[in-house]
């Protein structure tokens, strides 16, 4: 079962400077297509899957998708994937070794001996994201477009909020809030503190997530910034509850200049997907 939202500003089928962003995960697919000579958002399509999908299915939803004579088109000058997924590790740069990828994530991720191994580096902070791609994904988007760019959502996530954090004599908790999922990362001192993905069903869930991470980080709830984005906004239940343990507590509209301001403080567009055009 599906959710489906879709949304068209402008169809310029021909337009050969388009840039299309995918996010694949087992909770759901976005489509966003970019105009690069006005910035101008094209197209965006979301969609959920009720249930936690596997690796087939979800590409079996993909070709559906791009097969069908859909609004997000076919003719694009760039195309990035994003892997939306907690088969992951966050490595420092001093100890990575391009050898030793699989003893990177086999204490927390279950990975197959065929399984490809893929890292990014997130600039400016010594760091590499190493992760599990979704490999049957990659293999049919080269096949279609051929040459693309493929990230892990938390390195597009870490690096554009470390972008745009000021120096803040508190630490900050930045959650970005999904149908299913909560991405949370930290920053002390425009240093990455910590990063992670959670699915919840419940707001105690959500919580439970947000307040063992933090006293897993020895931070105080009552200094500590909470910036919830995504789909939240004041007076909903994870906010109220949230408000009852977090002192500092507000909704936080991302900065990107690039992009119209409606388009980001519309929920329906995932933070990640924004950041990766």
């Amino acid at each position: 079962m599906t959710e489906k939202i879709t949304r068209i500003v402008q169809s310029e089928e021909n337009n050969t400077f388009r840039k299309l962003s995918i996010q694949v995960g087992l909770n759901g697919l976005s489509f966003c297509v970019l105009d690069t000579i006005s910035n101008k958002i094209l197209a965006f399509e979301k969609v959920s899957f009720k249930t936690p999908s596997t690796p087939y299915l979800m590409l079996k939803e993909l070709k559906a998708i791009l097969n069908q004579k859909s609004d997000i088109g076919s003719n694009f000058s760039e195309v990035v994937v994003i892997h939306k997924n907690n088969m992951f590790s966050l490595v420092p740069k001093p100890l990575f070794n391009v050898d030793e990828l699989p003893n990177y994530l086999k204490f927390n991720a279950k990975i197959m001996a065929n399984d490809l191994i893929a890292f990014d580096e997130i600039p400016n902070q010594e760091m590499v994201n190493v992760y599990v791609p979704y490999t049957n994904i990659n293999n049919y988007i080269f096949d279609l477009f051929g040459e693309f760019e493929f990230k892990h959502s938390g390195t597009v996530l870490i690096n554009k909020l470390l972008n745009q954090t000021r120096v803040s004599p508190e630490p900050i908790c930045y959650v970005q809030v999904a149908e299913k999922e909560m991405e949370m990362m930290v920053v002390s001192e425009k240093k990455l503190t910590f990063y992670n993905q959670f699915e919840f069903k419940t707001k105690e869930d959500f919580l439970y997530y947000l307040l063992f991470s933090l006293e897993q980080l020895q931070m105080n709830p009552e200094k500590i910034q909470l910036k919830l984005f995504g789909k939240i906004e004041e007076g909903d239940p994870i906010y109220d509850l949230c408000y009852q343990y977090i002192k500092h507590i507000s909704v936080f509209i991302p900065n990107n200049p690039s992009l119209p301001l409606d388009e980001l403080e519309n929920d329906a567009i995932d933070f990640s997907i924004l950041s990766a055009l």
